[in-house]
Protein backbone atom coordinates (compact mmCIF):
# COMPACT_ATOMS: atom_id res chain seq x y z
CA UNK A 1 0.00 0.00 0.00
CA UNK A 2 1.54 3.15 -0.73
CA UNK A 3 0.49 6.04 1.49
CA UNK A 4 0.29 9.60 0.15
CA UNK A 5 2.97 12.12 1.63
CA UNK A 6 1.35 13.45 4.60
CA UNK A 7 2.07 16.90 6.69
CA UNK A 8 2.97 16.73 9.90
CA UNK A 9 1.34 18.90 12.38
CA UNK A 10 2.48 22.29 12.00
CA UNK A 11 3.26 22.15 8.01
CA UNK A 12 7.28 21.89 8.64
CA UNK A 13 7.33 17.90 7.73
CA UNK A 14 5.81 15.33 5.47
CA UNK A 15 5.45 11.97 6.34
CA UNK A 16 5.14 8.67 4.09
CA UNK A 17 5.36 5.42 4.29
CA UNK A 18 6.26 3.67 0.88
CA UNK A 19 5.40 0.71 -0.46
CA UNK A 20 8.64 -0.79 0.14
CA UNK A 21 8.27 -0.47 3.22
CA UNK A 22 10.19 2.95 4.05
CA UNK A 23 9.08 5.78 6.02
CA UNK A 24 10.29 9.24 4.89
CA UNK A 25 10.36 12.06 7.25
CA UNK A 26 11.63 15.07 5.10
CA UNK A 27 11.99 18.46 6.99
CA UNK A 28 11.48 21.61 5.23
CA UNK A 29 14.52 23.69 4.47
CA UNK A 30 15.92 26.50 6.31
CA UNK A 31 12.87 25.31 9.49
CA UNK A 32 13.74 25.58 13.06
CA UNK A 33 12.45 22.55 14.57
CA UNK A 34 10.94 22.93 18.05
CA UNK A 35 9.74 20.23 20.56
CA UNK A 36 6.14 20.49 19.15
CA UNK A 37 7.01 20.15 15.62
CA UNK A 38 9.33 16.69 16.53
CA UNK A 39 6.52 15.53 18.72
CA UNK A 40 3.90 16.01 15.67
CA UNK A 41 6.47 14.24 13.13
CA UNK A 42 6.90 11.21 15.44
CA UNK A 43 3.21 10.62 16.11
CA UNK A 44 2.62 10.84 12.31
CA UNK A 45 5.47 8.08 11.96
CA UNK A 46 3.84 6.24 14.69
CA UNK A 47 0.62 6.41 13.43
CA UNK A 48 1.69 5.21 9.92
CA UNK A 49 4.17 2.56 11.45
CA UNK A 50 0.81 0.86 13.48
CA UNK A 51 2.59 -0.71 15.75
CA UNK A 52 5.04 -2.09 13.17
CA UNK A 53 8.94 -1.17 12.71
CA UNK A 54 10.40 0.48 9.44
CA UNK A 55 13.61 1.98 8.59
CA UNK A 56 13.49 5.32 7.97
CA UNK A 57 15.13 8.14 5.98
CA UNK A 58 15.03 11.47 7.23
CA UNK A 59 16.09 14.16 5.13
CA UNK A 60 17.42 17.30 6.97
CA UNK A 61 19.22 19.12 4.47
CA UNK A 62 18.96 22.87 4.83
CA UNK A 63 17.21 22.68 8.39
CA UNK A 64 17.60 26.08 9.98
CA UNK A 65 18.29 24.79 13.97
CA UNK A 66 16.71 21.65 16.16
CA UNK A 67 15.88 22.79 19.85
CA UNK A 68 17.47 20.95 22.80
CA UNK A 69 13.72 19.87 23.63
CA UNK A 70 13.27 18.72 20.12
CA UNK A 71 16.33 16.50 20.16
CA UNK A 72 15.24 14.50 23.34
CA UNK A 73 11.91 13.83 21.28
CA UNK A 74 14.17 11.97 19.06
CA UNK A 75 15.67 9.79 22.17
CA UNK A 76 12.08 8.21 22.66
CA UNK A 77 11.66 4.93 21.11
CA UNK A 78 9.07 4.64 18.03
CA UNK A 79 8.27 3.05 14.58
CA UNK A 80 11.50 3.22 13.65
CA UNK A 81 13.75 0.31 13.12
CA UNK A 82 16.74 2.33 12.07
CA UNK A 83 17.10 6.07 11.29
CA UNK A 84 19.08 6.93 8.47
CA UNK A 85 20.06 10.82 8.70
CA UNK A 86 20.79 12.84 5.19
CA UNK A 87 22.18 15.94 4.80
CA UNK A 88 23.80 18.24 2.39
CA UNK A 89 25.96 20.61 4.34
CA UNK A 90 28.39 21.11 7.67
CA UNK A 91 25.43 22.17 9.55
CA UNK A 92 23.39 19.36 8.63
CA UNK A 93 26.18 17.41 9.64
CA UNK A 94 27.14 19.58 12.88
CA UNK A 95 23.38 19.30 14.05
CA UNK A 96 23.24 15.30 13.45
CA UNK A 97 26.56 14.67 15.25
CA UNK A 98 25.69 16.84 18.12
CA UNK A 99 22.86 14.77 18.56
CA UNK A 100 24.48 11.66 18.35
CA UNK A 101 27.15 12.86 20.61
CA UNK A 102 24.44 13.96 23.22
CA UNK A 103 21.32 11.28 23.28
CA UNK A 104 21.27 7.79 22.36
CA UNK A 105 18.63 7.25 19.96
CA UNK A 106 16.36 4.33 20.29
CA UNK A 107 17.51 2.55 17.45
CA UNK A 108 20.74 2.39 15.02
CA UNK A 109 21.41 5.82 13.27
CA UNK A 110 23.48 7.37 10.92
CA UNK A 111 24.44 10.86 9.31
CA UNK A 112 24.97 10.30 5.57
CA UNK A 113 25.64 13.03 2.73
CA UNK A 114 24.68 10.35 -0.11
CA UNK A 115 20.89 9.27 -0.69
CA UNK A 116 22.18 6.29 -1.80
CA UNK A 117 24.78 5.22 0.45
CA UNK A 118 21.98 5.66 3.55
CA UNK A 119 19.11 3.67 1.88
CA UNK A 120 21.77 1.09 1.25
CA UNK A 121 22.87 1.17 5.08
CA UNK A 122 18.68 1.52 5.84
CA UNK A 123 18.42 -2.08 3.77
CA UNK A 124 21.25 -4.22 5.02
CA UNK A 125 19.39 -4.00 8.31
CA UNK A 126 15.95 -5.04 7.03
Amino acid sequence: MIVVPDTADGGKASVDLGVDGLLHLRWLPGVDIQVEDARAAMAKVNELCQQEQHPMLVDMAAVNSVSREARGVWSIPCGASRIALLGTSPVDRVLANFFLGVHVPPCPTRFFTSRSEALDWLNAGA
